[in-house]
């Protein structure tokens, strides 16, 4: 492989935003690893993109099973030897309208594990490939619900508090980087997904622009910030 190709890992790049994002990325000359939970679906999805003539490939990774995710890196390192490019896009949504001490705490638990979590154990194990090549850009697909002003409104009181730490987690991870390796957050808004529903004002196209910016910023470019739609929100 050419020292000059970038390659990039999307994680739950199967459906929604993430798909789009490797599709995106693709078609702007990276080599781009699909990951999913599902080998069945994540399989059947990069083939239908390589159908298209992206360089795509999949690894099976599952963000809420560390193991996993060990072998998820250890799979992209054997591979491909480096990793450029980062997304932290899988997520869930699992709160039902309802006040936060009243819901179950598997709810909570769940929310955290994966979307805290996971991001935390996915940023951990593949941070050294970055590392060795002094280069890396990871986002985080966080939230506005995460900043701390949402926190004095009520609802949502679950996936609020899961996005709160990852926000915390991107700035904290920012200010002990090394070289040039950046990471942000990015709110990509309402999404007509599967998590956002059909009554969603924004496509994944829309959501994926300033993801993918980030992806492919110089040295010069935005470290421990969170955006939307290329402009700088307040944690």
């Amino acid at each position: 492989m050419s020292k000059n190709s970038k390659v990039a890992l999307v994680t739950g790049g199967n459906r929604g935003i993430g798909y789009e994002l490797v599709k995106q990325l693709a078609l702007n000359d990276f080599k781009v690893i699909l990951t999913s939970r599902d080998p069945d679906m994540g399989h059947e999805t990069a083939q239908k993109l390589k159908e298209s003539n992206l360089d795509v490939s999949f690894v099976e990774l599952d963000i809420g099973n560390q193991e996993s995710i060990r072998q998820g890196a250890i799979a992209v390192s054997e591979r491909y030897g480096r990793l450029d490019g980062l997304i932290n896009n899988a997520g869930v949504y699992l709160d039902e309208n309802e006040k936060l001490l009243n819901m179950e705490p598997s709810v909570l638990e769940k929310t955290m594990a994966t979307n805290f979590f996971g991001a935390y154990h996915v940023i951990r194990s593949f941070m050294p490939l970055m590392e060795q090549q002094g280069y890396g850009r990871i986002i985080n697909v966080s939230s506005e619900y995460g900043a701390m002003s949402e926190m004095s409104s009520p609802g949502v009181g679950a996936y609020k508090l899961s996005k709160l730490p990852l926000n915390g987690l991107t700035q904290l991870v920012a200010a002990e980087m090394n070289g040039d390796i950046k990471i942000n957050a990015v709110d990509p808004g309402w999404v007509s997904t599967d998590m956002g529903g059909p009554s969603a004002p924004r496509t994944p196209k829309q959501a994926a622009r300033s993801i993918l910016w980030l992806a492919t910023i110089g040295p010069e470019g935005p470290n421990g910030e969170f955006f939307r739609d290329g402009k700088l929100i307040d944690w």
